[in-house]
């Protein structure tokens, strides 16, 4: 899934210039190219964030059910 992982961080730094864009429509290239640096790390931490979350409910799941216990089938 990395194809997908990018276009989401890309999506986010698109998102973050249109963003800077709105609030200051004279803004200059800096701004603009900090605005997409930021918008793609974050849009990268937020998709670890999930995924991780993911990955502690399906262990939390996991975790509840009893040993020996066939019921779930």
């Amino acid at each position: 899934m990395g194809i997908l992982d990018t276009l989401g961080e890309v999506a986010g730094a698109v998102a973050a210039v249109e963003g800077a864009e709105k609030l200051d429509p004279n803004a200059g290239l800096l701004t603009k190219g900090i605005a997409a640096v930021a918008g793609f790390k974050g849009a990268g931490a937020l998709e670890s964030m999930l995924d991780k979350k993911e990955e502690g409910e399906a262990g939390a799941n996991d975790a509840d059910a009893a040993p020996g216990d066939d019921s779930q089938s």
